[in-house]
């Protein structure tokens, strides 16, 4: 591998930059706690993987070279961010700030750990931007002499556990500023943000 701290550093870069992703896990830690958002950071990191595989196997070059293909994985996806956006927007009630409520059950909690943890996987598996991460981000770093598998394989863990690092501490800093996000007031505005946010991420990946 090539430059390796560079790829470090851009990596990082990319992953503190506010996206779907951010939004996302904002939502899921303002909304069900901590560890939501920590559910949705490993479904995050489930997508990530899933086209670490991808790469590994050839089929990102064939999916970005074919126009259906990508077409069909950048509507879904924008589709999907979209409906999550219209569902935190018109979601009734103030969130919940924290993980475990005297009048939730753990069946409850449960299934909202489950949603978190697909949103994360499937925002990300139909994200098109991390097909073409795989295709114009990475080759520069690679060393074509050497095992390319391989190094794909490194630069697709790196880039994994840097973005769940970052986001990890974007839930802590979430779980401990709830002092001022118990606000009613505030807590309705950021859902009705963050419902818009990711509508308009879902629109930008179409236009795009």
């Amino acid at each position: 591998m090539d430059n390796l701290f560079a790829f470090i550093l851009m990596a990082l870069m990319m992953s503190m930059l506010p996206g779907a992703d951010t939004v996302l896990i904002m939502k899921n830690t303002i909304s069900y706690g901590a560890k939501a958002g920590r559910y949705t950071i490993l479904g995050m990191a489930t997508g990530l993987t899933f086209w670490t595989g991808v790469a590994v196997l050839g089929l990102s070059v064939v999916i970005a070279q074919s126009v259906l293909l990508f077409t069909i994985i950048k509507y879904l996806g924008a589709a999907y961010l979209v409906y999550l956006g219209i569902r935190a927007f018109f979601t009734q009630g103030t969130l919940a700030l924290n993980a475990v409520k005297e009048d939730k059950t753990a069946a409850d909690q449960t299934i909202h750990y489950k949603e978190s943890y697909l949103q994360g996987t499937i925002s990300n598996i139909l994200n098109p931007k991390t097909v073409l991460v795989y295709i114009t981000f990475m080759p520069p770093f690679i060393d074509m002499s050497g095992n390319i598998n391989q190094q794909l394989i490194t630069l697709g863990l790196i880039l994994t556990l840097i973005a769940v690092g970052w986001f990890l501490i974007l839930v802590y800093c979430l779980d401990h500023a709830k002092k001022w996000l118990q606000q009613p007031v505030f807590q309705k505005m950021l859902q009705k943000l963050t419902g818009v946010l990711l509508i308009g991420f879902g629109v930008k990946t179409v236009m795009e």
